[in-house]
């Protein structure tokens, strides 16, 4: 199992994960009807649809909105500090079920203003399809966003009424800032834009080997403009990677060469 995941989406599992994989996959199995591990795998080996089951099995996704809140504050900062009217794309590398790519569409829509902000482009990605097809629903339960502030609540959700009572979907105007797409960070090629101002990619590089992360951030570098961020987990550290990112601010790398300047 270890070694297909791998294989499949570069996620490297240690023994301590073996009762989690046992639990999730015993689920499929169910499902499929197969009474052992042995013939699901091989499964899984025979259909490309399978794979994609499997690795959103296998796949955790614990995010919230505006997490470490001093990424989106510098993220506003950013956002202020560039030229009126000129494009600016921002890639949630780990969107999950949603929470940081919007998260990062209202950010851009409090610090710009909802007219200005049309220009913010938010290609949201991840692995996992399921969650995928969660986030862009753009739906959620009011014990989810009841944290953030009446303003935001009052320009961003619309709250929903009879049958959908306790629910919120997000307003056209940040979800038309927001599209999504399945990327697998293996995967030799990335459909995302060629220059990009901010990159998140948070709390994924840890379920990868130091060559896997080696390898991403070798292929984030020239994606980046100039004075373009590259925001990490709190648990994360590039310092290996100080040829290519340097620390400039909490979990927030630029380019080596990059000015220091917002």
């Amino acid at each position: 199992i270890r070694k297909m995941l791998y294989s499949l989406g570069g996620i490297s599992l240690n023994d301590s994960k073996k009762p989690m994989v046992g639990n999730r996959l015993k689920k499929r199995l169910r499902t499929l009807g197969y009474p052992e591990f042995g013939q699901y795998l091989d499964f899984v080996e025979s259909s490309g649809d399978e794979r994609e089951h499997f690795i959103n099995a296998l796949t955790t996704n614990l995010t919230a909105f505006f997490r470490e809140e001093h990424h989106f504050k510098a993220l506003a900062d950013y956002l202020r500090a560039q030229p009126r009217g000129r494009p600016i794309n921002i890639w949630s590398a780990a969107a999950s079920t949603g929470e940081e790519p919007y998260s990062i569409a209202i950010t851009a829509i409090e610090a710009l203003g909802e007219r200005d902000a049309r220009r913010v482009h938010v290609l949201a990605s991840d692995i996992d399809t399921k969650v995928l097809a969660q986030a862009e629903a753009g739906v959620y339960g009011f014990d989810r966003i009841d944290k953030l502030s009446t303003e935001t609540l009052r320009r961003c959700f619309l709250r929903g009424g009879g049958d959908r009572e306790g629910w919120v979907k997000f307003t056209p105007e940040v979800r038309a800032l927001v599209d999504f797409r399945q990327i697998n960070l293996q995967a030799p090629n990335w459909p995302v834009p060629k220059e990009i101002d901010v990159i998140f990619c948070r709390n994924v590089m840890i379920y990868f080997d130091k060559e896997t992360q080696a390898k991403i951030l070798s292929r984030f570098a020239p994606l980046l403009l100039p004075q373009g961020l590259l925001i990490a987990g709190h648990s994360e550290s590039y310092t290996f990677a100080s040829h290519l990112f340097r620390l400039s601010g909490k979990t927030i790398y630029r380019l080596v060469n990059a000015k220091e300047k917002p």
